[in-house]
């Protein structure tokens, strides 16, 4: 099985990417399930349900999202509306939504999707390690999927790679996002999951993560507040992860960097 992971689309430019690439890539490389973390899709801040439409017809067949996933007020009644826009699953009982999914290729094959967000530097929300332990009790690699990929939505790398090598040899690729900036550890861990620390995002990298940099540079310097942050609009790169799984283990055989458009150097799989 092939899946395509793309990290945090940022703003209009990070949604043209997404629409450029994610159909050429799907084609190109025989993607049979695409995954797109959404969460600063509208302006840099949040997700709104005409995006999500958007994104899912540019090819994305699921959306993650993250810590900014309520900066957009109409998206909280879209979670009952939409099974394939998640997000973390460790917020407390009764939030909107969940953070697991199970979706289906044309040929029966199954993905479930999971999705949590780390605490080091980030909201205090439930224990991402138990939540996960609790998901894994009911999702089983060549059992009741054949494949299973976890989006870990966090700020530090110490945090993520625990994560990927708690969760090693039980799911198919740990994928993180939030940071904005892909990192170069793409690799296959011992026990045979596909891992990396962040994918990177989908946005201008002539930027701040995303931010225009006059912006962000204004407000470092000076220490006050300055005009609204708003997202940078030059062409952007997608970023992301090519996965390869054995379709007898689940586990991954290969994970590929993807970088394409925009300021960073191109990286595209064999």
């Amino acid at each position: 099985m092939r899946i395509l992971v793309c990290g945090d689309v940022f703003g209009r430019s990070g949604r043209k990417a997404v629409e450029t690439h994610l159909p050429v890539l799907r084609e190109r490389y025989g993607v049979d399930f695409a995954v797109v973390n959404g969460e600063n899709a509208a302006s840099g801040f949040g997700i709104t349900p005409k995006i999500c439409e958007q994104l899912f017809a540019a090819g994305a067949d699921l959306l993650t999202t993250g810590n900014h996933v309520w900066d957009r007020r109409e998206i909280i009644p879209h979670f009952d509306k939409e099974a394939r826009l998640l997000r973390p699953d460790n917020y407390p009982a009764g939030t909107p939504g969940c953070g697991v999914a199970k979706i289906s290729d044309g040929r029966g094959r199954s993905l479930v999707v999971l999705h949590l967000m780390g605490r080091l530097f980030m909201d205090p929300l439930d224990d991402p390690f138990a939540a996960v332990s609790a998901m894994l009790g009911t999702w089983r690699l060549g059992g009741n999927c054949d494949a299973i990929l976890l989006d870990f939505h966090g700020e530090a790398t110490s945090e993520k790679m625990a994560m990927g090598h708690f969760v090693d040899g039980r799911v198919s690729a740990v994928v993180g996002t939030h940071t904005h900036v892909p990192t170069a550890d793409a690799q296959i861990l011992p026990g045979g999951t596909g891992y990396i620390s962040d994918l990177g995002m989908c946005g201008d990298y002539d930027s701040v993560i995303g931010v225009r940099k006059e912006i962000s540079m204004e407000r470092f310097v000076r220490k006050m507040p300055t005009v609204r942050m708003e997202a940078a609009g030059a062409e952007a790169t997608l970023c992301g992860v090519l996965v390869d799984t054995d379709d007898a283990t689940g586990l991954a055989v290969a994970i590929q960097p993807v970088r394409v458009g925009g300021r960073l150097q191109e990286a595209l799989p064999d």
